[in-house]
């Protein structure tokens, strides 16, 4: 398959959405997922079913921390770029099931590097998160802002996935570009994210567990903006920073090829307002098992930009209304509920 892009995490919820539209654009994706039980594999299997009809993509069901399966799947399909979706997402269950996230997001992340260094992949973009930024407390979260104080281990491991990254661009001159998504929401979403949890508990008459009594404020991120951020930073190559300084260092930036950009709607809203536009769209009312906060979460997230539209020339748009319309008719069809 000349020139393509691997996309890992294919059958997840953001990797299936940028394999489908780079299919769409007429660019061959080689996909590759473990498809593990985190969530319903059968979501990741009709995932999966959609992108087979398309002729450009083809599947590698594979462990990523496999490293030999890794620098085999490489030296079979010698991709040109690859997008690395693949992770042990979620911030709670990385209080219950650490050794996940070591594996998923870190063992795999390495094996990723080096078959991309050995195959001189010319790109690789890669997911990081908002949960980076941890302590923080200035907003908009800003690439320049130094990270240093997670409050998860999954927030750790994303970091982690980060320096990774500055490692191989600097020893190596591997161009490499972590994105740091805020609150990814849309059709076909995580069913262990908010705004699925919240419609099915409500179709179901269930309560549900509302976090910091409602005051969570989100960067609430509608898919197709992601899908479109991803496409455009992996089509444009890292470059090194010619004024970056190491006597002044610039946590977003390097001499090597390497970058960070946020992807986010740079509009917060409080969890009790998407509540309330769920409700709207179900003509149901919800019953709220207000909460405190619990361990690893932090009480907002809002992305600063301006890297992103400077580099790129784009800005996520889409409303917080018509996003949620448009996710609560996906999930009214797709469970026929």
């Amino acid at each position: 398959m000349a020139g393509v892009t691997l996309v890992t995490g294919a059958a997840g919820f953001i990797g299936f959405h940028v394999s489908r539209r780079l299919t769409g654009l007429g660019r061959p994706v080689l996909g590759a997922d473990v498809v593990d039980a985190y969530y319903d594999p059968l979501l990741k299997e009709a995932r999966l079913e959609i992108l087979a009809a398309n002729p450009l993509f083809r599947f590698e069901r594979i462990d990523l921390a496999d490293r030999a399966a890794v620098a085999d799947l490489f030296a079979r399909c010698e991709p040109t770029r690859v997008i690395h979706l693949a992770a042990q997402a979620g911030v709670r269950y990385s209080l219950e099931n650490p050794h996940a996230y070591v594996e998923s997001n870190m063992v795999a992340f390495v094996n990723i590097l080096e078959a991309c260094r050995h195959a001189g992949v010319e790109h690789l973009t890669y997911a990081s998160s908002s949960s980076v930024y941890g302590a923080n407390t200035t907003m908009p979260f800003s690439v320049h802002d130094n990270v240093d104080h997670p409050l998860s281990l999954y927030a750790a491991s994303k970091k982690a996935n980060e320096l990774m990254a500055h490692t191989y661009s600097h020893l190596f001159g591997l161009p490499t570009t972590g994105l740091r998504f805020f609150t990814v929401y849309g059709p076909w979403g995580r069913p262990d994210m908010a705004m699925f949890i919240f419609t099915k508990a409500i179709l179901e008459g269930r309560p549900i567990p509302v976090f910091n009594h409602g005051r969570m404020r989100r960067d609430f991120t509608y898919i197709d903006d992601v899908v479109e951020g991803v496409i455009r930073t992996s089509d444009k190559v890292a470059a090194p920073d010619p004024a970056w300084r190491g006597d002044d260092p610039d946590p977003g930036t390097s001499r090597a090829p390497f970058r960070v950009y946020n992807i986010g709607n740079e509009a917060p809203v409080e969890l009790s307002y998407v509540i309330a536009l769920i409700e709207k769209e179900l003509g149901l009312e919800a019953r709220l098992d207000l909460l405190p906060m619990q361990p690893g979460d932090v009480p907002a997230t809002c992305a600063e930009i301006g890297d992103l539209m400077r580099d790129v020339g784009f800005r996520p748009a889409t409303p917080i209304e018509e996003g949620v319309g448009r996710f609560v008719s996906w999930y009214r069809s797709f469970y026929r509920h």
